[in-house]
């Protein structure tokens, strides 16, 4: 077997063969290409090499909540919709189905020789940028404010993107954008982030460190500076940490066109053209780019500024991806080659979908309307989201032949005497011109009015993509446009009907209006291709709500520190006094809770000792529902800041009215370790009270509706 591989290796066929070792088939690919061929294998858009046999691939493909931008796909809710349910177990399942999906598109793609953007295995998601402030357009993309939601939910996301061959990926996940990048989106490209290295380790770098210990593939460093270094050039997040401390063995990959703000006018001024550039993030350890500053490295060879085998120590991962995803060998070697095009938005996805669409769905507010009966004469649905699919998809999102909205959801659902009419009534963000308003009057006819309101992508979102925003993405007044209040109280009038305000947009807004003018709020970020049948068995009971907020509404941005102050002091449920709107971990079921029974096995912890903590769940409503147990710590004795509230355990339980479950949280001495100042992970002896709730545990949580908690304290020794 030794001489056939030697001969084979000679030959330049060790690269395709499968019983040789990953590493000795990538070098020998390497060994093959000239300096060329190696920069071009190095950008997103790669050519082939036929004489080799390697067929063109594009890297660029994006799968945020279902496959993105490459045809028919079923559509999830947007991921911090997906963060709202709180369910790990749930994400792993919708991002299987979506690595399936991705795989079926794949093969039908190759077998029709279409090598286009969007066709490939290489995802680049999830986003576990954390979302620190509602400004930023973007923050739609993440799974919230929390570093250890997003770490447990990115973790399961992955897992079901990448599979558990023991040899071969489903496909290829990445974690993005590293580090410290959430805005805002008008000055990303030139934007120094400062922060501190207990806020960097307590707050912005968990969740990376989560992926890259899962075993993510890929790692998409940031458009920003972070403490004055390029993120894609930054000696410190890329070398230091990423590679050396956290030992991360994928490939490493531009934001795309981030290379060209290390030298452009209006960027970070770092070197002074594009060789430069090139030459910087592949001594970063930047493998590949989302841009063309990398067609500038034969240049930066021949000028001394980085040598060839500088190179291919990064073609080295980035080539490993693609043998781990099995593009080198034959598909009947591959199990997932084998998963039918059936799959795609098929029955079963459909059905996850609006599992999924059900479980993000937050109740904000009701004051006993909800749920609604299906039979009533008549229904009326108005507002500027209503009948709209772009307020059903979020950003990076697919598309399908059966988008439903929520007018075809209510419509659909509701028996077959009753009436539905429809008008959206207003604009999404202008006043309208004619002062004649004739739905107003009309819904004093209805017997239930539904007021969908809210934002879309043309408001909210990335750079470029949000027409309507003035402020590239980023929504810098917080509110709900003053047109849709305006038409809420008129639509409310004084005719006495129930008036239900379904919101949507992927970020925390002022709703202190519409809480104080409807009689139910019902929260629905983007909630894909089934939201419209989703909020249809909510509003009428076939489903309950159980939704949980992943992010902080605060009442007003008064409440916030500047939007460009990346220091965590004032922001999210951890570090804000101040009483929001609506509290992290809030939403409404239309059954009831109650926590009791909480005991301890140990009072005492220490670094020897773990300790059981456990509470009875009890479901003392009318309807069988979902409870989403949360567990929270606070150090009562820290020596230095330490957040006012750090959520470490979730449970999911579903109960049976008059139904009690027991749930057990294992307590680790690690879970009540602090961040110090030189972001160093620390054990610190002391009380700290822990507590078990449905929602974050405050005097404004149970004003809103949420069931009480229980609390008690244990010693660090």
């Amino acid at each position: 077997m030794l001489l056939l591989a030697s001969f084979q290796f000679s030959f330049g066929q060790t690269y395709l063969d499968t019983s040789a070792s990953l590493d000795h088939r990538v070098k020998d690919l390497i060994s093959q290409l000239s300096l060329e061929e190696k920069a071009s294998q190095m950008l997103m858009n790669t050519p082939g090499i036929p004489r080799l046999n390697i067929p063109p691939y594009d890297y660029w493909n994006e799968a945020l909540h279902g496959v993105g931008r490459a045809g028919k796909a079923t559509i999830f809710p947007q991921a911090i919709g997906l963060a709202a349910t709180f369910d790990q177990d749930l994400i792993y399942r919708v991002s299987s189905a979506i690595s399936d999906e991705a795989r079926a598109k794949y093969h039908v793609a190759k077998a029709a020789g279409n090598y286009n953007r969007y066709a490939g295995l290489t995802f680049w998601t999830p986003n576990i940028n954390i979302f620190r402030d509602p400004r930023w357009g973007r923050g739609q993309e993440t799974y919230g404010e929390d570093p250890y939601l997003t770490s447990l939910l990115g973790i399961s996301f992955v897992r079901g993107l990448q599979g558990d061959h023991p040899k071969y990926l489903k496909t290829a996940a990445c974690a993005k954008h590293y580090a410290v990048h959430s805005g805002p989106e008008k000055l990303r490209h030139e934007f120094n982030a400062v922060v501190s290295d207990k806020d960097l380790y307590e707050t912005y770098l968990p969740a990376f460190e989560a992926l890259v210990n899962t075993g993510v593939e890929s790692v998409m460093c940031a458009y920003n500076r972070t403490n004055d270094e390029p993120c894609c050039g930054s000696n410190y997040l890329l070398s230091e940490v990423l590679l050396q401390k956290w030992g991360f063995e994928g490939h490493i990959l531009s934001d795309c066109w981030a290379l060209v703000d290390f030298f452009s006018e209006n960027g970070h001024g770092t070197v002074s053209n594009q060789a430069e550039a090139a030459a910087l993030a592949v001594k970063s350890g930047v493998s590949l780019n989302c841009g063309s500053t990398y067609n500038a490295l034969l240049d930066a060879v021949a000028q001394g500024l980085i040598t060839e085998s500088e190179i291919d120590e990064v073609l080295v991962p980035l080539l490993r991806t693609r043998f781990k995803l099995g593009m080198f060998d034959p598909v009947e070697d591959n199990p997932y080659s084998n998963i039918s095009f059936d799959v795609v938005d098929g029955p079963a996805h459909r059905k996850l979908a609006h599992e999924s669409a059900v479980k993000s769905t937050v109740l904000l507010k009701n004051n006993g309307v909800l749920p609604l009966q299906n039979d009533l004469n008549r229904y009326y649905v108005v507002g500027p989201n209503a009948a709209t699919i772009d307020a059903m998809l979020g950003n990076y999102f697919g598309v399908s032949a059966n988008i439903v909205t929520f007018l075809e959801g209510i419509t659909a659902r509701v028996a077959p005497g009753s009436q539905v009419q429809y008008s959206p009534g207003t604009t999404l963000d202008k006043p309208n011109v004619n002062p004649i308003d004739w739905s107003s009057g009309e819904a004093a006819d209805a017997d239930a009015t539904f007021v969908v309101m809210g934002l879309t992508r043309h408001i909210e979102g990335e750079e470029g993509e949000s027409i309507s925003s003035p402020y590239f993405g980023d929504r810098l007044d917080y509110n709900i446009p003053q047109n849709q209040i305006e038409y809420l109280k008129k639509i409310k009038g004084s005719h006495g009907k129930p008036v239900i305000a379904v919101i949507t947009g992927g970020t925390a807004m002022n709703l202190q209006e519409v809480h104080e003018i409807a009689d139910a709020v019902v929260f629905t970020w983007y909630p894909g291709a089934e939201g419209g049948n989703a909020l249809a068995d909510i509003v009428f009971g076939n489903s309950i709500p159980s939704g949980r907020l992943p992010i902080t509404f605060p009442k007003s941005l008064e409440q916030l520190p500047d939007y460009e102050d990346y220091s965590m002091a004032g922001r999210t449920y951890r570090y804000m006094s101040q009483e929001p709107m609506y509290p992290f971990g809030f939403g409404l079921s239309y059954s009831t809770f109650s926590y009791s029974d909480l005991t301890v096995s140990n009072t005492k912890i220490s670094k020897k000792r773990t300790v059981e903590l456990s509470c009875r769940i009890t479901n003392t409503g009318l309807y069988r529902a979902d409870e989403v147990v949360q567990l929270y710590i606070t150090d009562q004795e820290a020596s230095i800041r330490t957040p006012l509230f750090s959520l470490k355990g979730i449970r999911r339980v579903s109960l049976d009215p008059g139904q009690s479950e027991t749930v057990t949280f294992t307590i680790t001495p690690e879970m009540l370790a602090l961040i110090n100042e030189q972001g160093n992970s620390m054990p610190e002896k002391g009380s700290f009270t822990l507590t078990v709730s449905g929602s974050l545990p405050s005097e404004r949580s149970l004003q809103l509706g949420a069931s009480n908690w229980v609390q008690t304290q244990i010693n660090l020794r």
